[in-house]
């Protein structure tokens, strides 16, 4: 995680981006602060990259590249504003010994925010951020087939603001944001998905993260909190509305490093 030192909305790269709307960095910071406590309390161990000044979206970790089994893909941005992150993520990788894997010339990845690894496979999200042809390094890379998601709505310009893994069998889903191939690719990888309802993927639901059986999320419906409590999962709301004027919620302002895949 990065702490939100210089968050701020100061570019438009997405529908949720808007200039005039500004950020009160004080009531950033107590937000982060309590999700950082939230997920230690859940049992993460959270580690820190310090933040730079005019990187305001250095905070969203989630895109700084996707981890797996010691290896760490970067990540190349499609807008030049965000592309000063890239070599700072990975030189921490570096420094932690991991195995850095760029991508080929002038293909784009935007990290785990298109990446979310499945029943042993990866989902790729492509189209508004990522491209198709960064799947061939995701799977060489991890060793694992990769499947592509073709994101179709631009309110939902990543993988991860619709598709969040809960176990083995069931995901929090958002059908509609995905090609037609996309949704076949789901319905036959993930046995009972969670669909969302409109009014829960706007508030960013599938943007959240699982630690052991507490399910940290940016909102939740009372409709989606019965369904979740039933699965036996703890759910812990956490207010992010300062980092949703940015476009991100839990999972955005976090990059897993245990994953496994392959």
């Amino acid at each position: 995680m990065c702490p939100p030192e210089h968050f701020e909305v100061l570019y438009e790269i997405n529908p949720w981006m808007h200039r005039e709307v500004a950020v009160d960095p004080d009531r950033a910071r107590t937000q982060w602060d309590a999700l950082v406590a939230v997920l230690q309390e859940a049992g993460a161990d959270v580690e820190r990259i310090a933040p730079v000044a005019g990187l305001p979206d250095m905070v969203f970790t989630a895109n700084g590249g996707v981890v797996g089994d010691g290896r760490f893909v970067e990540s190349r941005f499609r807008h030049p504003e965000r592309s000063g992150e890239s070599p700072l993520v990975s030189a921490w990788f570096r420094a932690r010994d991991y195995e850095v894997v760029e991508l080929p010339d002038g293909v784009r990845l935007e990290g785990a925010g298109d990446a979310l690894p499945f029943g042993g496979r990866m989902l790729a999200g492509y189209r508004s951020r990522s491209d198709f042809a960064a799947h061939a390094t995701l799977s060489a890379a991890f060793g694992a087939e990769v499947l592509p998601i073709e994101l179709v709505d631009p309110r939902y310009y990543h993988l991860d603001l619709t598709f969040c893994p809960l176990d083995d069998r069931r995901a929090l889903v958002v059908p509609d944001a995905w090609d037609r191939y996309g949704r076949e690719v789901v319905n036959r990888l993930v046995p009972e998905p969670v669909v969302l309802e409109p009014d829960e993927a706007v508030a960013f639901c599938a943007n959240s993260v699982l630690v052991g059986p507490t399910l940290v999320m940016p909102a939740c419906s009372a409709r989606l909190g019965r369904v979740l409590e039933a699965l036996g999962l703890d759910v812990v709301v956490v207010d992010l509305g300062e980092f949703l004027k940015a476009g991100g919620g839990v999972r955005c302002l976090t990059l897993a490093l245990d994953v496994a895949l392959g």
